[in-house]
């Protein structure tokens, strides 16, 4: 055994003498080339994010996340590219003839189409969602009732979505029916406020409107016009609810509402402008007693 062991180790340190050396240059090229591509693409997509870039980080325009969203395709599908052109060279230079390997890939291909169909509609469909810039990394979208929040990656066969708890959600383009953009050019805050029957409503909503203007001054980044507020959106026996609506960048209508909020309480406390608290009228009828009861009550 160990005579057959050594002469397989001789014949193959001479074949490695005479051909190994070639070979391995011309795999190390190879990788040369590979890593060479993926530079490439990676420097082209950095150079087009720098491009789009307008310095502030705070807010993120929807160039910046086209951007994001086309580098991070590109990356991937340099990555497939590469890894199948070095098996193919590899392939070749070893001496497997990968002519008939490329037709029968194409045969294959397409007897998987028929068996991947929902592959196929997740590439296609991820193909049309970037080709019409429905959304991009960086948005937050709803899918459903269930699935929201920020896109961190984009593929062309799957999304991935960050919730507001952490938890990433995988889905595939082909399942996405409908997606709503929370976060496409602008958005609004909308903040109501419900006061009692017994507040100054036009001092409320006179407060509402300073609060707006300061809230546009002092967050000019995430606010980008004032408060409006609209008025009385409803009324009940407790009181009545104001609603205001402030123009926000996107994304930013939620710390904007939060802030709001604080805001407003702190004011109303100030002013002495009561919130609207529920009310219950209870009829207490002791035995023999002669207490009517509400109408409708037996």
């Amino acid at each position: 055994m160990g005579v057959i062991i050594g002469a397989r180790l001789g014949q193959f340190a001479t074949w490695f003498n005479q051909f190994g050396w070639a070979k391995v240059e011309k795999l190390l090229l190879v990788v040369v080339t590979c890593l060479i591509f993926l530079w490439a693409i990676s420097l082209v997509s950095r150079a087009v994010r720098k491009a789009v870039d307008d310095g502030d980080a705070d807010v993120t325009t929807e160039a910046e996340r086209r951007a994001e969203t086309l580098g991070s395709v590109l990356k991937n599908a340099a990555r497939v590219l590469a890894v199948v052109f070095f098996l193919l060279m590899t392939l070749q230079e070893f001496g497997v003839n990968i002519q008939p390997l490329l037709a029968g890939s194409a045969v294959a291909g397409v007897a998987l189409g028929f068996g991947a169909q929902a592959l196929v509609k997740d590439v296609i469909a991820g193909f049309f969602l970037l080709l019409e810039n429905q959304f991009a990394v960086g948005d937050i979208i709803s899918l459903d009732e269930r699935t929201s929040g920020t896109v961190e990656r984009m593929t062309l066969r799957i999304t991935m979505i960050r919730d507001s708890e952490g938890r990433a959600h995988y889905v595939p383009n082909g399942a996405i029916a409908k997606v709503t953009v929370l976060s496409k050019n602008f958005a609004r805050a909308l903040v109501d406020i419900e006061v009692s029957n017994d507040t100054d409503v036009e001092r409320a909503m006179a407060v509402l409107r300073e609060l707006g203007a300061q809230i546009a001054q002092d967050m000019p980044a995430q606010a980008i016009e004032p408060t409006n507020v609209l008025g009385i959106e409803n009324m009940n026996a407790s009181g009545c609810t104001i609603r205001t609506l402030t123009k926000t960048a996107p994304g930013a209508q939620w710390d904007v509402a939060r802030e709001l909020r604080r805001r407003i309480l702190a004011r109303f406390r100030e002013e002495g402008l009561s919130m609207a608290l529920p009310q219950r009228v209870v009829w207490n009828r002791s035995h023999g007693g002669t207490a009517p009861l509400p109408d409708g009550d037996a």
